[in-house]
């Protein structure tokens, strides 16, 4: 107890609270990315720079509570939220500036709110499905296509590299509900 009345945290305590501020501080992120690609759609260092930060910060986030054991509810509810608003954010932003189809808006944020709207119904259920490696595969994809239409949009292997993460976001919407189902379907008796 310090002088004042008040605890002061040991170092364990605060380095748990570390995945919860690195998430807000991706959200945070997000309309600063936003600004910086309105600002320059034509592609843009800061708009890179801030887009590799934000997704720095997913990866941190995860492995500091992975190897802390401190996951905690809000992260679960929040880290996924960060990276929804971060990826949607950045391909809105970008459709807006005629940069993306907004076709391609449309597949990879539906695919994100149906993946959403089925875990939220299998939490009710008390089904668990953890991310599968499609669903890792699409993220990577997903960051490595924005990093690459920021930094050099209009170029031909970016669009290539573009439909390539369309086709794994719609792989790993559907290998989700098919995962989904297998959990929710009893195993047949035999006999």
């Amino acid at each position: 107890m310090s002088a004042q009345g008040f605890a002061i945290p040991d170092a364990a305590s605060v380095w748990r609270q570390v995945p919860n501020v690195l998430t807000v501080f991706r959200i945070a992120l997000v309309p600063l990315l936003v600004l910086a690609i309105a600002k320059d759609p034509d592609g843009s260092a800061l708009a890179v720079a801030i887009f590799v930060l934000a997704a720095a910060t997913d990866v941190a986030d995860g492995q500091i509570a992975r190897r802390q054991e401190v996951v905690s509810t809000f992260g679960k509810l929040a880290d996924p939220i960060a990276d929804k608003l971060l990826i949607g954010g950045a391909l809105v932003a970008l459709a807006v500036s005629d940069q993306v189809a907004t076709w391609i808006v449309v597949v990879v944020l539906g695919r994100e709110l149906a993946v959403t709207l089925l875990r939220w119904h299998a939490k009710r259920e008390g089904i668990i499905v953890p991310a599968s490696i499609w669903g890792k595969a699409k993220m990577v994809l997903q960051c490595a296509a924005l990093v690459a239409l920021l930094a050099v949009p209009g170029a031909a292997w970016v669009n290539a590299l573009l439909y390539v993460t369309v086709a794994a976001t719609v792989v790993s919407g559907i290998d989700y509900a098919l995962h989904l189902r297998q959990r929710a379907d009893p195993a047949p008796v035999s006999g």
